[in-house]
């Protein structure tokens, strides 16, 4: 079943977008994703903080 997550406070940093959403246990959970061509980077981060500085310090592979 696929999860429900609805992002809010969703920013953009360069190519990589920065939201908040609630995990399916109920905590919430920040997330960083880059949207670039080819690039499947994403991670989940317990602080909006540490999502926010993957996102500034991500950078895409050269392919």
């Amino acid at each position: 079943m696929p999860a429900n997550r609805r992002f809010r406070n969703v920013i953009r940093i360069g190519p990589v977008q920065v939201a908040t959403y609630y995990d399916d246990r109920g905590q919430e959970k920040h997330t960083a994703a880059c949207t670039a061509p080819r690039c499947n980077t994403s991670a989940d981060h317990d602080s909006r903080a540490a999502a926010e500085l993957a996102a500034h310090t991500h950078r895409c592979p050269v392919r």
